[in-house]
């Protein structure tokens, strides 16, 4: 499909993904989140920002961190990184994240695994679509971003107000008003933010 607020783009997403979980719960056991089956609204809108002013990202090297289906790092290779990593804990989100790469014709290096207790590598850009929805993980998240910041990377963070961002640090360089984007529980989210550091 081509997501009405990202028409650039062809995502392989889920129909239903509440009946996607069932299904993937029944083969490999309960607990598992395919948070990946859909373009959640922080993403959405930090991929909007991407596209539009895409001098933020070309020629630099780009890391996409809790990438999910991987649409903010797709938005990233399209504005013309020099090279962009998509990072997550699944290894289906980085699968579909293959998927949709391909769809949209560009290349981008998968990583799987927690980069939360390092700094981003040698990465100039550190991109967060909607990453900060639970407290523990907004911690962790907030603690790598500021030392990837400390060590001079460009820090853009989608993020639909679910209360746990300390944005303190950054400052609201978007905002774009929405409906009926992304998930099917975040049907009632009217605005999403898009933050930086200042730079």
């Amino acid at each position: 499909m081509r997501p009405p607020f990202l028409p650039e783009l062809w995502l392989h997403l889920a129909d239903d993904a509440i009946v996607l979980q069932a299904r993937l719960e029944a083969q490999i056991g309960p607990g598992f989140t395919p948070f990946w089956t859909n373009a959640w609204v922080g993403g959405q809108a930090l991929t909007r920002f991407v596209l539009d002013h895409p001098h933020l990202v070309s020629g630099r090297r780009v890391l996409d961190v809790a990438s999910g289906c991987g649409v903010v790092g797709i938005a990233a290779a399209k504005a013309g990184a020099a090279a962009v990593t998509a990072n997550d804990i699944d290894p289906y989100a980085l699968a579909a994240t293959a998927m949709n790469a391909d769809v949209n014709g560009v290349t981008l290096r998968t990583a799987e695994g927690d980069l939360l207790d390092g700094s981003g590598g040698d990465a100039e850009v550190v991109l967060v679509g909607d990453a900060f929805y639970d407290s523990d993980l907004a911690e962790r998240m907030h603690a790598f971003l500021r030392r990837a910041a400390a060590r001079g990377a460009r820090i853009l963070v989608g993020d639909p107000n679910r209360g746990h961002l300390p944005d303190r640090w950054l400052v609201t360089l978007a905002r774009y008003r929405i409906s009926g984007l992304g998930a099917a529980e975040d049907s009632g989210i009217t605005e999403v933010s898009v933050l930086g550091n200042r730079r």
